[in-house]
């Protein structure tokens, strides 16, 4: 499991399980997005309420290899700007025009982020092993099912052989009839599902391919999965945080995965074609 550059900011204001003191250190980071990038760790650890101790654990869990680089990764996230437009998180009914476009930067921050990060070996791998599976499990719970949904109906359309199931336990009966040649895309923006956790761990173990596209690389699922392909989420930006329903990172993969497999699947776009030829009535108009 390999991942690309790290993002301070995609990293704290995705949803990932800190603890009390850490959370204090993303709160206030959040809170001062201007002045804390230029903070030195013992400024931010008396601001935040905690010690130097404190936040150079925090880089380390969130995987940099010092203070420094974790600055110098949140000063570079924080000055970016997409056409001009700054993070502000400031959403109101009385500034509609300004709301807009922060809602805007922040949600094409997220997909920047999300393509960015992605590694393409790793792309290339699990691509490889999707256009070859004999059959494709995509599984999720919640607010993600209907990414699962779209997965299935776009790889289905190529001619890949796909099912997904919202009733978990149907879900369970059917990984447990997988082969080494089929595949498993989990979908968790947590990756701390217990659900999705037991259909992984059916499909692990009857041998298939685990594929996992989650916001926490370090999370149970992504630690079962043989490949991870990390989203970024940005709601702490426009939320209290307590919460993260985007699935925009999400469906980006799925978009992204879906034209390479379309250049990669033998008659994919014949395929394609078909169907259209065959729900072509549906559109017909007189």
């Amino acid at each position: 499991m390999a991942s690309g550059e790290l993002s301070a900011l995609s990293l704290i204001s995705s949803t990932r399980e800190f603890s009390g003191t850490e959370q204090r250190i993303v709160d206030y980071i959040l809170d001062h997005r201007e002045e804390a990038p230029t903070m030195t760790a013992a400024q931010l650890a008396r601001r935040s309420g905690t010690s130097e101790a404190t936040i150079s654990r925090f880089c380390k869990h969130l995987g940099f290899d010092n203070y420094r680089s974790f600055q110098f990764s949140l000063g570079r996230d924080l000055t970016l700007k997409h056409d001009g437009l700054d993070l502000d998180g400031e959403i109101s009914l009385d500034n509609v025009e300004d709301s807009l476009k922060s809602i805007l930067a922040t949600k094409m921050g997220e997909l920047e982020a999300t393509l960015r990060g992605i590694n393409g070996a790793c792309v290339r791998n699990v691509v490889k092993r999707l256009a070859g599976a004999n059959v494709i499990q995509i599984a999720a719970v919640g607010n993600t099912n209907s990414v699962a949904l779209d997965a299935t109906f776009k790889f289905s359309q190529l001619g890949l052989r796909c099912t997904t199931h919202e009733v978990n336990e149907i879900a369970v009966g059917f990984a447990l009839t997988m082969q080494p040649k089929d595949a498993l895309l989990v979908i968790s923006n947590s990756g701390r599902s217990q659900r999705l956790m037991r259909v992984a761990q059916a499909a692990k173990n009857r041998g298939a391919c685990v594929i996992a596209i989650t916001g926490d690389e370090q999370s149970p699922l992504a630690r079962l999965a043989s490949y991870v392909l990390r989203t970024v989420n940005h709601e702490a930006l426009l939320t209290t945080g307590d919460f993260a329903f985007s699935k925009i990172s999400a469906m980006a993969i799925i978009e992204t995965l879906y034209y390479f497999l379309l250049h990669e699947v033998e008659d994919g776009r014949e395929h394609i074609s078909r169907y259209e030829e065959l729900i072509q009535p549906d559109k017909d108009v007189e």
